[in-house]
């Protein structure tokens, strides 16, 4: 099933899905693979609120996209590969079974599952920017993450265990 597809079925059901993706078994490129493209997502919903940042401060937007990409392609995914093993070893206090790669799947799913929200975001923050609608946004994008994470993080932990 594309990806696209399966961020659709996400919205109706992040468990369900994120345990068909486990179906595969444990690939770690195709994590990888999402979580790439989970944080080229976020890379591209910055350049409006960059465009509108670079021509209201007079700075050079380039330098901004520059800095940008380095930390959205190649410092984030550390960041997030640290916060999957927290959330292993979160479930496993609370009892769960499981791999590591289900939680590390859990969490880079959800990013790309929520990308249109984040797209929404980069979009209210360039071409409105700060205020209450960026906030409202922001919570909400926020709000689905967590809900498809928590989600995605019962359902194969717990499915592990049946």
């Amino acid at each position: 099933m594309p990806f696209t597809r399966d961020i659709a079925a996400t919205y109706r059901g992040p468990g369900k899905v994120v345990q068909r993706l486990l179906q595969a078994g444990p690939r770690e490129d195709r994590a990888l693979a999402i979580l790439m493209g989970a944080c080229g997502v976020l890379f591209i919903a910055r350049w409006p609120a960059l465009a509108r940042q670079a021509h209201l401060e007079g700075v050079e937007l380039n330098m901004l996209l520059g800095g940008t990409l380095m930390a959205t392609i190649f410092l984030a995914p550390l960041l997030f590969y640290g916060i999957a093993l927290v959330a292993h070893w979160v479930a496993r206090a609370l009892r769960g079974q499981g791999e590591s790669y289900n939680a590390r799947l859990s969490l880079f799913w959800s990013l790309l599952a929520s990308s249109p929200l984040i797209l929404l975001n980069g979009l209210v923050a360039g071409f409105i920017g700060p205020g209450i609608e960026l906030t409202i946004v922001g919570l909400l994008w926020f709000a689905v993450f967590m809900w498809f994470w928590l989600a995605s993080m019962v359902a194969v932990y717990r499915k592990a265990d049946a």
